[in-house]
């Protein structure tokens, strides 16, 4: 488990120092399931300071390169500044740690239903990057799929009714995908509302590339439908035709996709809710969060009807 960066352990006139800022002031950012986040204050304008409390140094370079070459690309998102010597990343208390550029804006949770039109397009222009890019050439394969050696812990979890539930549903999943492989796009791999900034000019922003993958762009649209489509942990129908409207408007969805959509939103739940167990009751047990995986099971119970309205889909 990632040791968390405390605003006390950060040397200003470090950080200063390395990006040529002159005097600043940090103040802790909420949120960051692995790495620690602070906004800077310079005379030159506002920053992001991430310590990336859980990467080696190699990591820490490629996200700031990926971060920098999906900016480059068009992709609206953090511009990552360069130290002084040019170099994407430098070392605080022997940790790697990136600065970029302030985005003006919101974090809303929920993200509001007019965005999410916004946020479909968003994610289909993502998917549409060649991924022979300049700067993606070297991203991992599929990621976010758990592995065989996930799969395999799956027969000691001490719930038995809900390792035979994920079982199932990922067997039936497999089978399904097997018979209809995609093609692997450049795909996000946690597009949920913490990660989408609502700019003070109305548009959206998308932070947070460290599941950057190639894999299949439907399974990215359905974990979007997890991350921003849920309203009282249901899968909200009206949610769901806003994201998925704003997504055709750049890739149009073939009736095979549509007839996936459905299995590929329930898939990315079905990863989502084995992590959950997993952190929660085996890596970093934790009383308070020994239910939270079951959030996922009641969504699962709401997707075909969630999806009905779609056309196509045949949950």
């Amino acid at each position: 488990m990632a040791t968390y960066t405390k605003l006390d352990d950060i040397d200003l006139s470090a950080v200063a120092y390395h990006y040529g800022l002159g005097p600043i002031r940090l103040a802790p950012l909420p949120g960051g399931a692995a790495n620690s986040s602070f906004r800077v204050t310079a005379a030159s304008g506002s920053y992001v300071l991430t310590i990336l409390d859980n990467h080696d140094t190699a990591g820490a370079r490629r996200l700031a390169a990926h971060t920098q070459a999906l900016f480059l690309l068009g992709v609206p998102t953090s511009e990552v500044v360069p130290t002084v010597d040019g170099a994407p990343i430098t070392r605080l208390r022997g940790r790697g740690a990136v600065l970029k550029k302030w985005i003006e804006g919101t974090v809303r949770q929920p993200l509001p239903l007019a965005h999410l039109p916004a946020a479909g397009r968003m994610l289909a222009e993502l998917h549409a990057l060649p991924p022979a890019s300049p700067g993606l050439a070297d991203i991992p394969v599929g990621t976010r799929r758990l592995t065989p050696q996930h799969q395999a812990l799956i027969t000691e979890f001490t719930d038995k009714e809900f390792a035979a539930w994920l079982t199932t549903h990922l067997d039936h999943v497999h089978t399904a995908e097997a018979a209809n492989p995609r093609t692997r796009r450049v795909v996000h791999g946690d597009f949920f509302d913490d990660n989408i900034v609502v700019r003070t000019d109305g548009g959206l922003s998308l932070l947070d590339w460290e599941t950057l993958t190639l894999d299949d762009p439907l399974l990215d649209l359905g974990a979007a439908a997890v991350g921003v489509g849920r309203e009282a942990g249901l899968l909200a129908p009206e949610r769901l035709r806003a994201l998925v409207s704003g997504y055709e408007q750049v890739a149009p969805l073939s009736d095979a996709d549509r007839a996936d959509l459905p299995m590929e939103i329930t898939h990315a739940a079905l990863i989502i809710a084995f992590h959950r167990y997993r952190r929660h009751h085996i890596r970093f047990p934790d009383p308070r969060k020994s239910g939270y995986h079951m959030e996922m099971v009641t969504f699962v119970d709401s997707v075909a009807e969630g999806t009905r309205a779609l056309g196509g889909a045949n949950g």
